[in-house]
């Protein structure tokens, strides 16, 4: 700001000049003390100049509606939704949300810092204000092969950027708690430069949460139960209660926030797509949970703005007071919290459900032909087993936690795994396509409930490499040709012919085409999967493959290097 500036906010907040915007008319939620006040909102500059009576050169008439902060979502990975930074942007300002807190994981894994330069670019075409971390695991486990290594040497650059808040989620918990070298040199990276670190630690608890609390992680968002979410608050943690596409925690943390605890409790979709934010929308759909549950709507909109502000030291916005970040939701109740109007830094940008300023978007050259797969044929997926009793990954229902369990299953004369109907397990396979290593694993999968032919993905948390699924060797190896040559994306595949396709050409984790047609495409995806392939339908077909290669979620993941145990946080052979 510069000092014409503040001298007319000023002016502005003492009544001596009009204001540029006057919301008027409206019941002004007040974080700080958890009232409603009638009043009028000055707006001057993108700021909240004052609240109380005042004349504008624009007046709005809010209609006694509930004027709250705009919401910020505390943790997502953009590259989840399928979108585009511009495209998620259109979708979830309408919402109400005005700021996110966002991990680009996934496509740093897949280009590196190129990666993370094409996010920060095409953030600046949204009028949602996206704040980044900066992806603390690349890979995030020696345990697969992502396209690139960022380790603290790397760092040094972009954490000082300006738009990098800190260290995004730090999975690799039992290097911090093992003290390892590389670790370390990381988190002194983000703490030389005054910068936050972002936690991740399913399952950890007793003296080794302590370790990693110890090195100051700001907050954890992989909380499954109130007991895990009480210990992480008892460390001075904060803690992120999560409903995304693929996991839903809020219903059950949400018990456990308390008058005492709750300005530590933030919300987070981690990852949502575009379907669930048609239909049930982003952080509004959050808060309707929590009341539904029973909190008070004035704790749980304190979780959704003030909270998370404050965490992320983001100390502009999150409340509607003098000075701070004109970022005004207009609600029509406080029961579904149905969002009228969103002011972005005092610009009108969304009424009645429709995103107002045009989209336009940047260049994508350079995160394209992601997809390098060397040394690939069907013969690759042969298992060569010296025995049909074998390990399985057993999928869970409602998330991404998979069971470690054991089966016998039938073997052909080369031991290789054949398919049965009467049974729910089939193969799943992983194929490397960064580095053009020829890395092909392959495990068994139970309870995802295929029949027919097969699924391929480029989209495998958190390398992402090619994952495949499906009822024999020649569907898998025809699934992973077509994904291939569409560069990315997702392929459904049944006797030999295409049956489905989603393409994404950026960095094969992202569509460049509208929400809508994503939506559209997905909900086409899954209807055949369920009647085309036979997936079950209490399975998600696509969000929970993608997540069968994820090596921090226990118990029993695939990567391009082979069946790992996350509880032993190592490899396993396939017989039991």
């Amino acid at each position: 700001m510069t000092k014409e500036g503040l001298k007319k906010l000023i002016q502005t907040a003492g009544g001596n000049i009009p204001a540029e915007t006057v919301i008027k008319n409206c019941k002004v939620f007040n974080v700080f003390t958890g009232q409603f006040n009638e009043g009028d909102i000055a707006i001057c500059g993108g700021e909240i100049a004052g609240i109380g009576s005042y004349h504008g050169e624009t007046e709005v008439d809010a209609g006694g509606r509930y004027a709250v902060p705009g919401f910020i979502d505390s943790h997502i990975h953009i590259e989840s939704s399928y979108l585009s930074p511009e495209e998620l942007g259109r979708l979830l300002v309408p919402h109400g949300g005005t700021t996110i807190i966002a991990d680009p994981h996934e496509i740093v894994n897949v280009c590196g810092v190129k990666g993370l330069d094409y996010m920060m670019k095409a953030a600046e075409n949204t009028a949602l204000d996206i704040q980044y971390m900066l992806p603390s695991c690349v890979p995030a486990t020696p345990f697969e092969h992502a396209g690139a290594e960022i380790n603290a040497p790397e760092m040094k650059e972009p954490i000082q950027r300006e738009k990098i808040l800190g260290l995004g989620e730090f999975m690799n918990f039992p290097g911090v708690v093992n003290t390892d070298d590389g670790v370390l040199d990381k988190l002194m990276t983000a703490k030389e430069a005054g910068k936050l670190i972002d936690g991740h630690s399913p399952g950890l608890s007793g003296m080794a949460l302590n370790a990693y609390a110890a090195a100051r992680i700001q907050g954890d968002h992989e909380c499954s139960t109130v007991e895990d979410m009480q210990a992480r608050l008892a460390l001075g943690m904060y803690v992120l209660l999560r409903q995304g596409s693929a996991c839903h925690d809020l219903r059950t943390l949400v018990k456990g926030v308390t008058p005492e605890n709750s300005r530590r409790c933030l919300l987070c979709s981690d990852d949502r797509q575009p379907r669930t934010i048609l239909s049930e929308g982003h952080l509004d759909n959050h808060l309707r949970i929590c009341v539904e549950e029973g909190l008070d709507a004035v704790t749980a909109l304190r979780m959704a703005t003030l909270n998370a502000a404050e965490c992320f030291r983001l100390y502009d916005r999150g409340a509607i007071a003098p000075g701070y970040r004109a970022d005004i939701v207009l609600l029509d109740d406080l029961t579904q919290f149905h969002v009228d109007r969103v002011w972005v830094c005092g610009v009108l940008t969304a009424e009645q459900g429709k995103y107002l300023p045009p989209v336009e978007k940047c260049d994508i050259s350079d995160v394209m032909s992601s997809v390098h797969i060397r040394d690939f044929s069907e013969e690759r997926l042969k298992m060569h087993l010296k025995s049909g009793h074998v390990h399985v990954i057993e999928i869970q229902p409602g998330g991404v936690v998979t069971k470690k369990s054991t089966a016998d299953v039938p073997l052909d004369a080369d031991g290789d795994f054949v398919w049965s109907k009467d049974t729910d397990i089939a193969k799943v396979a992983v194929v490397e396509r960064h580095q053009w290593t020829g890395n092909v694993a392959c495990a068994l999968l139970k309870g995802y409930g295929i029949q027919q032919g097969a699924i391929a993905l480029s989209i495998a948390h958190d390398s992402h490499n090619v994952i495949t699924v499906g009822v024999n060797d020649s569907e898998m190896a025809f699934a992973v040709k077509c994904l291939e040559e569409q560069g990315g994306g997702i392929v459904l595949v049944r006797d030999g012919r295409l049956v489905d396709a989603m393409p994404m050409p950026i960095a094969g984790l992202m569509s460049d085409q509208p929400g809508e047609w994503v939506a559209e495409k997905l909900e086409s995806l899954h209807e055949n999967a369920y009647t085309q392939l036979g997936v079950h339908r209490s399975v998600e077909p696509v969000m929970t493959l993608c997540f069968m290669s994820l090596a921090v979620i226990p118990e029993l993941k695939l990567t391009d290097m082979g069946l790992f145990d996350v509880t032993q946080f190592s490899f396993i052979p396939m017989e039991a």
